[in-house]
């Protein structure tokens, strides 16, 4: 009957290498290496020593969590984890594996120093966590067979692999799951002079030219993120080649980032809506996400992860216990009159 339990276990894997179609259009622009990655200084350098301290004893990693807003590089960065060990990595994402039975066909078919990628391991159920556990410290599974009187636990045993999660919303992981990852690494907020380094890199890769111009300006509307400032360097390459420019000038990131209706402060027009309906409709807040997300015709969780954190860190939302409420940068932004009173009724 173990047998038959191993043999279910293989057929029903959900582990896959391919990407999603998002990032799989981005592959030829990420980095192999650490000596490629460009930003993320301090963390580079603590991964170098880890890696390195791994490779002479001749060990798997310790499991890594890497925590921050979407495109910071966490998927690029676990990759290049893999490729630094050597080993192969196999990757998926949190609400795929719905159940114990998913998560043991994937653990099952590790090789010893394999690196496991679980995207958004913050959104995995309790049941399926609560297997993690045994899997990530003594490298086991414990599996029930059967219902009733007649259940019972067998226990197999796996090849030591490097747990490599990453979650957008770190506050959301239970306690004896983070405690579980010896390497726990936040990623931060490209500085402009990063992503510049990042486009001209990707648009080498390209095959195309950008000058000085086009890149500074491109790198600061990318709302600190490499994800985005390769997405404006693919539209503004659009352009450049539609008016016939052997390289991107700077009239030709103009017209693009005009079109897509980005501003100075890399804000499009999701932001500044989200913005406006907290103003022109709660007073500026406090409002609920669920309320926000009704208004503007996005997902709650879409709001929280993508546009939420770089308006708080651009200064012009803050967030707190009672809701959002727009700073009076925001009111600057949108050229709508800060009414200090009006505002102090709320509270």
């Amino acid at each position: 009957m173990e047998k038959d339990i191993l043999e279910n276990l293989e057929e029903s894997r959900v582990m896959t290498t391919e990407e999603n179609e998002e990032d799989s259009s981005f592959y030829a622009l990420r980095p192999k290496t650490l000596s490629e990655y460009i930003g993320q200084s301090k963390i580079k350098e603590r991964l170098a020593i880890t890696i390195e301290a791994a490779k002479i004893r001749h060990e798997p990693l310790d499991h890594v969590l890497l925590a921050g807003p979407p495109g910071l590089g966490k998927t690029t960065l676990a990759n290049v984890i893999a490729n630094e060990m050597g080993f192969q990595i196999h990757t998926t994402s949190g609400p795929v594996i719905e159940k114990q039975g998913d998560l043991a066909a994937i653990l099952t078919n590790l090789e010893r120093g394999d690196v496991l990628f679980i995207d958004e391991i913050h959104r995995l159920s309790r049941v399926v966590e609560e297997v993690l556990y045994s899997a990530m410290e003594d490298f086991s599974l414990d599996i029930m067979i059967g219902k009733g009187p007649s259940a019972r636990s067998i226990r197999i045993d796996l090849n030591r692999f490097t747990l490599i999660g990453a979650t957008t919303r770190s506050g959301l992981l239970t306690s004896p799951l983070r405690n579980r990852f010896g390497i726990q690494l936040e990623l931060n907020y490209y500085e402009t002079e990063e992503l510049e380094n990042i486009i001209k890199r990707s648009a080498s890769i390209l095959e195309i030219g950008i000058d000085e111009k086009a890149t500074k300006m491109a790198a600061m509307r990318s709302r600190g993120t490499p994800r985005v400032a390769n997405r404006l360097l693919k539209r503004i390459r659009d352009f450049a080649t539609v008016n016939r420019h052997e390289k991107i000038e700077e009239s030709d990131a103009l017209q693009a980032l005009k079109t897509l209706e980005i501003d100075d402060h890399g804000l499009d027009s999701m932001d500044r809506k989200i913005l406006k309906t907290i103003i022109k409709h709660y007073r500026g807040g406090p409002a609920g996400v669920k309320a926000i997300a009704a208004a503007v015709g996005v997902e709650p969780d879409t709001i929280s992860e993508v546009y939420e954190p770089y308006l708080i860190q651009k200064g012009f939302l803050t967030r707190g216990s009672r809701g959002r409420q727009v700073t009076e940068n925001a009111y600057q932004l949108l050229d709508i009159e800060y009414d200090v009173n009006e505002v102090n009724k709320l509270f």
